[in-house]
């Protein structure tokens, strides 16, 4: 199969969805597709480059309008998707982000030329507000014509079939995965003593990620010297954690990293013996993933998706409030502590709140970090996402192409009539770029990855992938 990824967000910007097109591209490769990747300029990074096992990305020069992403033009820019798709060959367009502009305009061009189109949502969005309002209706409008839908979760399925109006029996659940030949435990970079408890936060600090939440918990643990924060990520939420430890005089003890690349984040997460995430609304959380694939005790918010991402051996799901959260993150503490045997003497200078364990208590028995690792491996992989959305690919490749009437009926059944002069104007672009620039002077290229074997691409194991993986992860740090 011949695949073209299209989104606004891809390397070097970084991000859970940048992480998934990569990883999942590459395990395409390795079974033999070719597979590309379109998106918009990055600075000086235009054209055409090559990235590991020869995946080719067109930076398209694109000026970014707004948070990454491309004007909405709809028509601006048929000709040189065109161009792409028809030189490539390409069979299906996998969009990803309901963010994403370039993704639903690459999408909708790929419908006219008779491609198919797949969309992956990673995310979740209300209904009250204005700007969830909005958003609904362009991705209702957007997905009018998508052969399949594919969301990272249960939750997120219901979400996009009930705001952009999608048959269910047209979107799949397929979860992200996590590398857990990278993300692995490492035991010797914890405290080397018995007292000290290590709990990380790694996100974006903004309100929808939890900080006010993580801010009304610091003060509840001041009083508790043997526990450390250490805080990776930034945004317009980190002056309120800096203003909270100093004013708690934390500073020793609250550690903040700021703006963390993904290759470092995995230093960070070993380092810990609990991760803690206050979300607010989450699709799936690759965080909690990660971190319980590095050893850590997950204490997170119960929103979303989370509920079904982990197995109650390795979170603890709380309400989102800051009761809820402190008595998890205390329960989670209660467990370490039994764990690394600290006796009541150890801390009686710190264990408040009744968290010492008493010998009347029944004792936790925790698995070892390495035991965590092997359960996320066992349940998130890219071998088993891969071999799922070739499934989906396989699917759509079935269905019988779709007609410009067909097209523009399903348009008519968002509501939005105006929106039928937009496929109209860009089938007549379409039909003069035929005339202006046919499709017989357009130099295809080689279907072949000549970057990658084909002939042991079905034989390449998860470790392999993985290996090209952390070697993309060191370039781009």
């Amino acid at each position: 199969m011949k695949i073209c990824m299209a989104s606004d967000f891809f390397y070097p910007n970084m991000g859970g969805v940048e992480e998934h097109i990569f990883n999942l591209s590459q395990c395409l490769l390795a079974r033999g597709h070719k597979v590309i990747v379109v998106t918009h300029s990055y600075g000086d990074r235009k054209g055409i480059r090559y990235m590991t096992n020869g995946l080719k990305v067109y930076y398209i020069p694109i000026r970014v309008f707004y948070n990454q992403v491309v004007l909405p033009t709809m028509i601006c820019n048929i000709p040189v998707l065109r161009h792409i798709l028809l030189r490539e060959q390409i069979e299906i367009v996998h969009g990803h982000s309901a963010f994403s502009t370039l993704a639903h305009e690459t999408m909708n061009v790929a419908r006219l030329l008779g491609l198919k189109s797949v969309f992956t949502d990673h995310s979740l969005f209300g209904f009250a507000d204005l700007s969830a309002v909005v958003t609904n209706k362009f991705l209702e409008i957007s997905l009018a014509n998508c052969n399949h839908c594919i969301c990272v979760s249960h939750t997120g399925k219901e979400n996009t079939v009930l705001r952009a109006k999608v048959h269910q029996d047209k979107v799949s659940v397929i979860p992200n995965a996590v590398d857990t030949a990278y993300f692995t435990p490492n035991p010797c970079r914890r405290p080397n003593d018995d007292v000290t408890i290590n709990v990380v936060v790694v996100s974006r600090l903004v309100y929808r990620k939890g900080v006010d939440l993580l801010a009304g918990i610091l003060p509840k643990l001041k009083h508790m010297p043997n526990v450390h924060f250490i805080i990776g990520g930034d945004g317009p939420k980190r002056a309120l954690l800096e203003e909270i430890r100093e004013r708690n005089n934390m500073q020793d003890r609250v550690v903040m990293l700021g703006a963390l690349e993904h290759a470092k984040v995995r230093d960070v997460l070993v380092q810990g013996h609990i991760f803690l995430n206050t979300s607010l609304t989450e699709a799936y959380c690759m965080a909690i993933v990660e971190a319980a694939a590095c050893g850590l005790q997950v204490v997170s918010t119960k929103v979303g998706g989370i509920p079904e991402v982990l197995p109650s051996s390795l979170i603890i799901l709380t309400e989102p409030t800051v009761e809820s959260v402190y008595r998890g993150l205390r329960e989670a503490i209660r467990r370490e502590m039994e764990k690394k045997q600290i006796t009541t003497s150890r801390l009686l200078n710190g264990s408040i709140d009744g968290l010492a364990p008493t010998p009347s208590k029944t004792s936790y028995t925790g698995m070892c970090a390495f035991e965590r690792n092997q359960i996320v491996a066992n349940l998130y992989n890219w071998n088993n996402v891969t071999e799922r959305t070739e499934k989906v690919y396989r699917s759509v490749l079935r269905e019988a192409p779709a007609t410009l009437e067909s097209m523009m009926k399903n348009c008519l059944r968002s509501g939005v009539w105006p929106f039928v002069l937009v496929i109209s104007l860009c089938h007549l672009i379409l039909q003069f770029l035929d005339w202006f620039v046919p499709r017989k002077h357009i130099d295809l290229c080689c279907p072949e990855n000549p970057f990658l074997n084909t002939d042991c691409g079905d034989r390449r194991s998860s470790h392999n992938v993985s290996t090209a993986v952390r070697r993309k992860r060191e370039k781009f740090s």
